[in-house]
């Protein structure tokens, strides 16, 4: 997320098409959401949202159900318009963009096709496997189920920037192999990791006994790929260690890591994946590639093929027919508590935003996202460029001369607002609107191409890391950008008709958060160019890492369920991020006229509207096991926390609501965390 910036904007009109007459009658804070009974100094959270959370429980089709969740549910039912037209619309030309979405969306929607066809669609590839006869033979067929989009089994693979010279394209080997969301539902032994695990057999033996295995041989297969995977898990890093970048950061020549896997000579290796000859390579984790290649020798072919099956059946169930997509959801269920299996409109809505997102996004664009849209989100881009170079200007802990560095990286800042300069063209991509399936084997194989062939062409950073109806952004430390698609750019973050407060503790908050990323834990390691290389005097270094580890405390009090908490050290780079970027966007609304007015709307001052704004960003409601699972899997904190966590730590959130010593919230001035 992130936050803004300096100068008082003139809003541009309509945001969204369709938008204005709707917001122009909107209460931006609406009281009857809030519990007032509760002191905002007491619970900040309930305060601001209480009777909005306690109104709007999780649909049954949902894990959670917040403001993100109301707007990606705005956005699905646009998105679904747009399908459903291109679908409709048989005289669209051929190779045309309506053509391509409606086909992809058409072909995903024929039911009776897919269930006609039961698991007919995978049985080349299990007829494939069954005649592996070697090690080789399995190495091979991992290539291939890579190369054809069928899947991604044994270790992770990808094309991505040499993180010390980023304008070079590399091959990145990192570990993978497992299906459980973490490694620690494969070694811990508490009641959740058990019962995820029973899910999980249960999926399993469901899959190969609806593929012809008997009760027996499935049980049996199940076993075994269980036995491989934990022996993957164990060898994994956790998700903390993963976010250090010199831990990851392993530079080998071809030949030197081939010695480290003498079961595997890379170098013959990588030509099956499509990649032409290469020197070097990086890779996050050395010791898991040595467990790998232990295992190709120790664990038998016959169960590697079995593995292999697996992969295969994990990949394809939930675009099988119905008792295979019944028996993903069943395992989708019992780890989120989600309730009733989304309805498949919505689910091949995104899946076509998926697998052909700049296509569709060009007919979203086109509707839904104004020119003026654009406009507004570049101006406040800049304000708060603006108002971060007058904090870290400020800052009392940073010597001049990190400071400098800091500021070089600022400017440096690439921002990217709603759709790329030049959309994706999927020129070679084969899709037909009467094979479901094959048309996404051709997404996953073209897009793999597509990767592959980044090596040895310049670094094209005009991609966008997300498609255009996507409510989220984010910042990339290797190009040193701040993304922002045009499906977050809508109230409860952003709206045309709304007062300064709500937009710069909406969106300001959000452009704020994302700048903040490229001085967080992790992304305070890469210089202005995008390289993994310090910038830091030791001794303001040693003060940052004394403010983290403050922070890391703080949230780590935190309980979410039971003895359940949160985990500071995997959110730290998220919670730095908020903490930053809501006090950038406080620093730029207070140079709006608003900002520096003490007029009431509502009967909220200037600066309760602009936290108000921030907490109903976050408010929501999640289902207890989608909760423990987030805990583990999601670098987020969740939204009850990220509400409060910053504000907290800023004087003018004690200011604005009062926030006396004895409150449950309140922190000495000595004791708030500031950082940027």
């Amino acid at each position: 997320m992130n936050y803004q910036k300096v100068a008082k904007l003139v809003l541009a009109a309509g945001f969204l098409a369709g938008a204005v007459d709707a917001s122009a009658q909107r209460k931006f804070i609406d009281p009857a959401n809030m519990d007032l009974s509760v002191k905002p100094g007491d619970d900040f959270y309930q305060y601001a949202s209480g009777t909005w959370i306690k109104n709007n429980p999780v649909p049954a089709k949902e894990t959670r159900w917040g403001s993100f969740n109301e707007l990606r549910d705005f956005n699905i039912n646009a998105v679904r318009g747009l399908v459903e037209e291109a679908a409709a619309d048989r005289n669209a030309p051929a190779g045309s963009v309506k053509r391509r979405v409606g086909d992809f969306y058409a072909a995903a929607m024929d039911s009776l096709t897919i269930e006609k066809l039961g698991y007919t669609p995978i049985k080349p590839d299990l007829a494939r496997i069954a005649q592996i006869k070697d090690v080789q033979g399995i190495l091979n067929e991992i290539a291939f189920m890579r190369t054809s989009g069928i899947g991604a089994p044994l270790f992770g693979f990808g094309i991505g920037q040499d993180r010390k010279n980023v304008n070079k394209y590399m091959v990145n080997l990192g570990q993978g192999g497992t299906s459980l969301a973490d490694r620690d539902y494969y070694l811990k032994d508490d009641a959740r990791s058990k019962a995820i695990r029973e899910a999980y057999n249960k999926y399993m033996v469901t899959l190969f006994t609806l593929t012809g295995s008997s009760p027996e041989q499935a049980a049996k297969k199940a076993s075994t790929v269980f036995e491989i995977e934990k022996k993957l898990a164990e060898a994994q890093m956790s998700r903390v260690e993963m976010r250090d970048p010199y831990k990851t950061y392993n530079k080998f020549t071809v030949a030197e890591f081939s010695k480290t896997t003498p079961n595997i000579d890379w170098s013959k290796y990588l030509l099956k994946f499509k990649v032409p000859a290469q020197d070097s390579i990086l890779v996050s984790s050395p010791k898991f590639f040595t467990t790998v290649d232990g295992m190709l020798k120790s664990v038998p072919v016959a169960d590697w093929k079995t593995y292999l099956e697996w992969n295969v059946l994990r990949g394809s169930a939930a675009n099988l027919s119905s008792p295979f997509v019944q028996a993903s959801f069943e395992y989708t269920r019992a780890q989120t508590g989600q309730r009733v299996q989304t309805p498949r409109w919505q689910r091949m809505s995104q899946l076509t935003d998926g697998a052909v997102g700049e296509l569709l996004g060009q007919l979203y664009v086109a509707k839904y996202f104004k020119p003026e849209a654009k406009a507004r989100m570049d101006e406040l881009i800049a304000n708060l460029r603006k108002a971060f170079e007058i904090r870290i200007k400020g800052l009392d802990w940073m010597s001049p001369e990190t400071k400098e560095k800091a500021l070089a990286k600022l400017h440096a800042f690439r921002p990217k607002v709603g759709y790329p300069e030049k959309w994706k063209t999927y020129n070679g991509l084969v899709i037909n609107r009467g094979t479901y399936f094959q048309n996404l084997r051709n997404v996953g194989a073209w897009g793999y191409k597509e990767s592959v062939d980044q090596l040895g062409k310049p670094v094209d950073r005009t991609r966008f890391g997300m498609t255009p109806p996507t409510v989220n952004a984010y910042y990339s430390a290797t190009m040193n950008e701040i993304v922002f698609p045009a499906g977050i750019l809508q109230f409860p973050f952003f709206d045309p008709n709304a007062d300064d407060a709500i937009n710069y503790g909406g969106i300001g908050a959000v452009i704020g958060h994302e700048m903040s990323h490229g001085f967080d834990d992790s992304g305070s390691q890469y210089d202005k160019d995008g390289n993994l290389k310090n910038w830091w005097t030791a001794e303001d270094r040693k003060k940052f890492d004394e403010k983290a580890a403050a922070l890391g405390k703080q949230f780590d009090a935190y309980t979410v369920l039971d003895t359940i908490h949160v985990n500071g050290k995997l959110t730290m780079g998220e919670n730095i991020g908020d903490l930053g970027g809501l006090n950038a966007a406080y620093t730029a609304f207070k140079m709006t006229r608003q900002g520096q007015s003490n007029e009431k709307i509502d009967g909220f001052t200037p600066d309760q509207r602009f936290f108000l704004s921030w907490a109903q960003v976050w408010r929501g409601n999640i289902l207890p096991e989608s909760a423990a699972q987030q805990i583990k899997t999601d670098p987020h904190s969740p939204g009850e926390f990220r509400t409060i966590g910053a504000p907290v730590n800023m004087d003018a959130w004690y200011k604005a609501f009062d926030v006396q010593p004895g409150q449950k919230l309140y922190k000495k001035p000595e004791d708030r965390i500031r950082m940027w």
